[in-house]
């Protein structure tokens, strides 16, 4: 595949190195890459499973270097102090202060040397007057104030016990170490019973242990990471496939019937690309033929319709003939006459529509665009089928907001979507009013047809569009039609880069919605953007109540009486123009551009209103 454009890659390279877009940009990731969510799944959990271990290993080290620590304390200690009390019961000191002192001395040193400690204290714990007894000590800095009051009291009250407790002890530097006091009882003789306390540091343990923190948690990081590329890699080498199926299978869905996935190996991701290209293969084929039947039968349909072009050209100025005629025939051979007639009009009449429809379908279809007014050509239209709605005792209501201004458009065609859609209306409206609307905005206009008849399903509405489909077969058609009428329109509207569009409801009715772009889109723009229609596909509840003329048609601008405009963007009533009523309303230019909107008040009476509009 052709390698990334280097452009797009600074918008990313930015947003990595802002810290502020790093959670947009992880979400987008995580939803939209599997190899980068399973591997921060597993990175996590890995991350999570190796701390728990470190810490639990850290603890049980410290706890054994601990224990192993107190157990020689405890033994050092319990020592010398038993070596002191064998000493102190084996010496005799015949009422000498100094002999005593010196005895004390050398006691002392002994527990020092024995219990391999420098930290040793002693206090007196009957404090009742003996002349011989020596006076309390504390080598090394030892005081006092460094025992606690719990360990003394159980000392004192235990003789036969050895305690200690964890403490915190000052280095000659000043900085605080762990450390232990070790105390118990050592029994003087002629004086009484001594408190003997030796502190320990645990300095060595305390490195050792921080060595092995530190060992351990260097190994965890790095194992973290070993196993984060380990995960890299695999996953790396197990996407890759199905990232390349991804984008095949993207490339066939939009019409890339020759891409294929390179298949190497014999293991479960080569079954996959090898199913995947008989897939495609069969897919290919199956479009292939549909592609050449569906070109013999635009073949078919367009020579067939061409051929019969000669000999309905004869039948029809045979049936012609004979219509003309009628006259002099008897009664039964007049109706013949006059049903050939008809239907040689109607076989014509279909004809022709087989032969657009296979224009749409070979695509040489062409728009002769000029400038045309939808609102204009809307109320031709009206006029037209005006005796069409009278046959039928329907009532026809324009109502034009907007859609004055000139657009470029076919406008043959137009007419022919706005007849479709009106004959349509009419002959199902069930004698109700028909309301043709047309109105524009900025980028569009659109004309919208609303009958009030039956309606139809939402399933009929769906295959509305559809050729020779109807939502009701055993109903007869009383204005003729095809049944290629809608599915032409709509043909009409995509050619113009525009949309037709249907909202039906059961009991309610009918409202056909086409809309036209004010200037002609490419293909990429039809893809791409959606105008919005100036005219709502699905009508508001008080639409009925217009209909049934609560509310009066708003009058229109004849773009022939434009002359008459007394100011910019202000026109007059056209029964003004025509001298039928005196000045009484004025309108505006409501928008920039060349739109004028004719928003005035409505006539008062219903009827009068309607006849002005008929004849303008």
């Amino acid at each position: 595949m052709p390698a990334a454009p280097s452009p797009p890659t600074a918008p990313l390279r930015f947003a990595l190195l802002s810290p502020r877009t790093w959670p947009g940009v992880v979400t987008a990731m995580w939803t939209r890459s599997l190899q980068f969510r399973t591997v921060l799944i597993a990175t996590a959990l890995t991350a999570i499973t190796i701390t728990v271990a470190c810490l639990w290993m850290a603890l049980a080290i410290q706890r054994d270097l601990f224990d192993q620590r107190l157990s020689e304390v405890l033994d050092d200690a319990a020592r010398a102090v038993q070596e002191a009390q064998q000493t102190l019961d084996a010496s005799e000191v015949a009422g000498s202060r100094a002999q005593m002192q010196s005895l004390w001395s050398s006691v002392r040193d002994d527990m020092a040397r024995l219990a391999s400690t420098d930290q040793i204290a002693g206090f007196r714990i009957d404090h009742s007057p003996v002349p011989l007894a020596p006076s309390d000590f504390g080598l090394g800095g030892f005081a006092a104030e460094a025992v606690s009051d719990g360990l003394r009291e159980r000392v004192q009250t235990q003789p036969r016990s050895q305690w200690w407790q964890s403490i915190a002890l000052t280095d000659a530097r000043g900085s605080q170490l762990p450390g232990i006091i070790v105390g118990q009882q050592l029994n003087v003789p002629n004086v009484g019973a001594y408190e003997i306390y030796l502190a320990y540091d645990l300095a060595e343990q305390a490195e050792t242990l921080q060595f092995v923190q530190g060992t351990l948690w260097g190994s965890g990081v790095a194992m973290v990471l070993i196993v984060v590329a380990i995960l890299w890699v695999v996953l790396r080498s197990l996407a890759a496939p199905i990232v390349e199926a991804s984008a095949t299978s993207a490339r066939l869905a939009q019409g890339d019937l020759k891409v294929r996935i390179p298949v190497q190996g014999e293991d479960e991701l080569a079954t996959l690309g090898r199913s995947f290209n008989a897939m495609a293969d069969s897919i290919e084929s199956q479009i292939h033929e549909l592609a050449e039947l569906s070109l013999v039968q635009q073949r078919f349909v367009s020579d067939v319709s061409h051929e019969l072009r000669t000999p309905l050209t004869t039948i029809k100025l045979a049936a012609t003939m004979l219509h003309d005629r009628k006259d002099e025939f008897d009664p039964l051979a007049a109706r013949t006459s006059e049903l050939l007639h008809t239907q040689v009009a109607r076989f014509e009449e279909l004809l022709t529509d087989l032969l657009e429809i296979s224009r749409y379908d070979a695509g040489s279809v062409q728009l002769e665009l000029e400038p045309t007014s939808l609102a204009q050509l809307a109320e031709d239209v009206i006029e037209s089928m005006r005796h069409i709605a009278e046959q039928h005792e329907t009532e026809l209501r324009f109502v034009a907001p907007g859609g004055y201004s000139p657009v470029d458009m076919d406008a043959r065609r137009v007419r022919r979507i706005l007849r479709n859609l009106l004959g349509n209306a009419i002959e199902h409206g069930e004698g109700r009013p028909v309301v043709i609307t047309v109105d524009s905005n900025p980028t569009s206009v659109a004309v919208g047809v609303r009958d009030y008849g039956m309606g139809m399903r939402p399933e009929d509405a769906e295959r509305v569009f559809d050729r020779f489909w109807r939502a009701d077969p055993s109903r007869k058609r009383t204005l003729g039609g095809t049944g290629l009428g809608l599915s032409i329109a709509l043909g009409d509207a995509k050619l113009h880069g525009g949309t037709l569009e249907v909202w039906s409801q059961l009991g309610i009715g009918t409202h056909f919605v086409l809309a036209l772009p004010r200037r002609p889109r490419t293909e990429r723009e039809r893809r791409g953007i959606e105008f919005e229609s100036p005219v709502p596909l699905e009508p508001s509840g008080d639409a009925l109540h217009h209909a049934l003329g609560l509310t009066q048609p708003i009058l229109t601008l004849d773009l022939a009486e434009t002359g008459e405009l007394t100011d910019i963007g202000e026109v007059r009533d056209l029964r003004e123009v025509d001298g039928l009523v005196s000045p009484s309303w004025s309108r505006t230019e409501e928008q920039a551009g060349d739109e004028l909107d004719s928003r005035a008040d409505p006539p008062a009476d219903s009827e009068s209103s309607s006849r002005a509009k008929g004849d303008s």
